[in-house]
């Protein structure tokens, strides 16, 4: 799976929880600029923050990161 496999299903897990960015950045610490580099940039969220982005949309991350289907 490739990274931009991955923004894709993250971009997709963010659109169907309808939170807006904004509410999903403050949820995980971040700012709305950073969520959006996480799905349109080669960037990553460091682990824990990843973590919290999962929990926020309530999706597993082997689902996130392609290792299972949803």
């Amino acid at each position: 799976m490739e990274l931009k496999d991955i923004q894709r299903r993250l971009r997709e897990c963010v659109a169907a929880s309808g939170i807006p960015q904004k509410e999903i950045a403050k949820g995980i610490g971040v700012s709305a600029q950073t969520v959006s580099k996480y799905m349109k940039k080669d960037v990553f969220p460091a682990l824990d923050t990843f973590a919290k982005l999962c929990a926020l949309l309530d999706v597993r991350s082997d689902y996130i990161l392609g290792i299972a289907e949803y």
